[in-house]
């Protein structure tokens, strides 16, 4: 068992009241997402400047590093897409350890998850950045739907895909997820033995927030308050009507915002990240119908953690960020080999993209060690 830095004190976190977390956290969930502005990926992040060396850098792209884009089919025949980032000149004729990254919940490909992928594939890893079922440019309808087995299978698919590549050794494949992915990604190598070693990053329980709220605010009569709201919602939708979006970042911040919110934000409603696929609209990116997110109160992705076991698990958070009883959570749970890194100062939308922040040499130093050939 290993725990890297010092957390700090109890009561240093953020505090959010009932407004903040409803609306930051999407009705008790983790709210993320992007909306365009004028140009899309090639645009560096406010505080980056493309080199990927210093400060929020979404956009980061890579000389060292080829892309291209790939589309496959779940087992439901829902075709999901990623970019695939592989090493410039790799040998192809040779098989290489693969990992399949996966987005903060909310949002898509082109929002953290590439930016990771490409610093892996750097390290000489082939590296799969995927949209999520019925996010970004993957299949899925209505839009923006919460399923959270179809997204678990996700990850399976993507397994299945990158296992098929002549250029990938399918037993040394990972899976790497960022935010509300990082809960999808433990459902999954819960189900799937040939994820070889799983690695989160700002992790959040999609379950447990959506249940009792960060910090446990939330008391099970004000879940069962959004589970009426939710239910009544659903005889609008099923009489055609049409029901408000929930949750999701804001798409303004004033003097009442919360700290989280304006975390948020400044991600998401600014050129450091945000985007707008095709399949959505500006007011739409993060946001989630209410009667749709209540589906993650019966999602328990630590349920049985321990039995990935002997698999390698490596949770990292910013000692900062208000999320971080999410990987201290799971780091409990789960049965060794496993590894707690916190990174000093840094909160939970740091480790998005900036990149004088996030531990890449950590997470290539644990998947060079555990996907070793």
């Amino acid at each position: 068992m290993s725990i890297k830095n010092e957390i700090p004190a109890a009561g240093t976190s953020p505090v959010m009241d009932r407004r903040s977390l409803l609306v930051a956290a999407g009705v008790g969930a983790a709210a993320v997402g992007g909306m365009s502005f004028a140009s899309a990926p090639g645009a560096f992040a406010a505080g980056g400047d493309g080199s990927g060396k210093g400060g929020p850098d979404n956009w980061y792209t890579s000389n060292k590093v080829v892309v291209e884009k790939v589309s496959f089919d779940n087992q439901y025949k829902m075709s999901i897409t990623g970019n695939l980032f592989k090493p410039k000149g790799l040998n192809e004729r040779k098989a290489h350890p693969a990992i399949v990254v996966g987005h903060p919940m909310g949002a898509v490909k082109e929002q953290s998850s590439n930016l990771y992928a490409t610093k892996l594939a750097e390290q000489g890893f082939v590296a799969l950045a995927i949209d999520q079922s019925f996010w970004g440019e993957s299949e899925g309808q209505p839009r923006q739907a919460v399923l959270p087995d179809v997204y678990t299978e996700a990850f399976m698919a993507a397994v299945d895909f990158l296992g098929t590549r002549k250029f990938v050794d399918r037993e040394r494949i990972g899976a790497l997820g960022i935010c509300g992915s990082g809960s999808i990604v433990i459902s999954a190598a819960k189900l799937d033995p040939r994820m070889k070693a799983v690695a989160t990053v700002s992790m959040y329980d999609m379950g447990s927030v959506n249940r009792s709220g960060l910090n446990h605010s939330q008391s099970v009569e004000q879940r069962k308050q959004i589970l009426a709201q939710a239910a009544e919602q659903r005889y609008t939708e099923f009489t055609g009507g049409e029901t408000p979006w929930a949750g999701g970042t804001p798409h303004e911040v004033d003097e009442n915002s919360s700290d989280i919110e304006r975390e948020f934000y400044d991600f998401y409603r600014t050129p450091r990240g945000e985007y707008t696929p095709d399949s959505a609209t500006p007011e739409s990116t993060t946001h989630r119908k209410l009667s749709a997110e209540t589906k993650f109160i019966n999602f328990y992705p630590f349920n049985d953690i321990e039995t990935i076991s002997p698999r390698p698990m490596l949770f990292i958070s910013g000692d900062q960020a208000h999320s971080r009883e999410f990987s201290q959570d799971a780091f409990a749970r789960a049965a060794e080999p496993k590894e707690l890194y916190w990174v000093p100062g840094a909160g939970h939308v740091d480790l998005y993209d900036d990149t004088s922040r996030i531990p890449f040499d950590k997470l290539t130093g644990f998947f060079d060690k555990h996907l070793a050939a």
